[in-house]
């Protein structure tokens, strides 16, 4: 029963780890002695930036890999990086997201296309690439960890027109189950978290605007702090979670259980 909750060692790759949710899970993991962080983002000057600061803070040690993984071509660099430089991964976060908002009857193709290319299609490749290096790093004792990152918009009608946002979140979600009993037998577990709101590069104008009356619709009466999502993952990541696969668990302050109230749309 000891060490339930223990990460030391293992080597980590959190896409769209420079900021927002995925530098709070990549801190964590940091914070809790994984021997290796790797961190993904499209802008190099902020992936440099956030792996400096975590380098800084913490012993083990943070790698900055700048990548667009919304193209197959961007997926199989990062991959074969990871590849050549441990040949194995324990845990693998698909944080990486995008949103797009427009009234439904001027919704655009590109609004639709783009998001459902990151948060979906990225997710799923890069775990098919890294099959091996995952692989590498599983035993029946203590499997390999995939991590995907969705959202209580997956989950609840969402309060703002982000139509192919919340349909590729939910989309996660059931890739995460249907992933989880694929990969059962070849000692990896599929996870997921549906974060509510949290403050990230995505969620900073809707909370400039409307931090208040955000908080006061969540059950918990606050918006999420970095240790809440870390915390899920790094139970995820841990032998605490060793009989959990398929599973997502809402980090929401309790949004997704809670009866809808009126009044609540942030686009009125």
């Amino acid at each position: 029963m000891d060490n339930l909750f223990d990460v030391s060692g293992k080597i980590v790759l959190v896409t769209g780890g420079s900021r927002g949710i995925g530098e709070m899970i990549a801190e964590g993991f940091m914070a809790n002695r994984a021997a290796k962080v790797y961190i993904t983002a499209r802008k190099a000057e902020v992936c440099d930036a956030t792996a400096a600061r975590l380098n800084e803070r913490y012993a083990g040690e943070c790698v900055s890999i700048p990548c667009d993984i919304s193209s197959i071509d961007g997926i199989a660099t990062l991959a074969a990086r990871i590849a050549a430089e441990d040949g194995l991964l324990h845990v693998l976060v698909n944080n990486a997201g995008a949103a797009w908002g427009a009234p439904f009857a001027e919704f655009p193709e590109k609004g639709w296309d783009k998001v459902m290319d990151v948060n979906v299609k990225a997710m799923f490749f890069l775990t098919q690439r890294l099959l091996p290096q995952l692989r590498a790093a599983a035993s029946a004792e203590d499997t390999a960890r995939v991590i995907n990152i969705g959202s209580v918009d997956g989950l609840r009608i969402p309060r703002s027109s982000n139509f192919s946002y919340s349909a590729s979140k939910a989309a996660v979600h059931h890739m995460t189950r249907v992933l989880g009993n694929e990969l059962a037998s070849d000692n990896i577990s599929v996870n997921g978290i549906a974060p509510g709101p949290f403050r990230s590069q995505m969620m900073a104008a809707t909370l400039d605007a409307h931090s208040e009356k955000i908080a006061a619709s969540v059950p918990r009466k606050r918006i999420g702090q970095p240790e809440d999502v870390a915390g899920v993952a790094i139970f995820l990541a841990s032998r605490a979670s060793a009989y959990i696969t398929g599973a997502t668990i809402p980090c929401d302050g309790g949004i997704s259980t809670a009866a809808r109230m009126e009044g609540q749309n942030l686009d009125d």
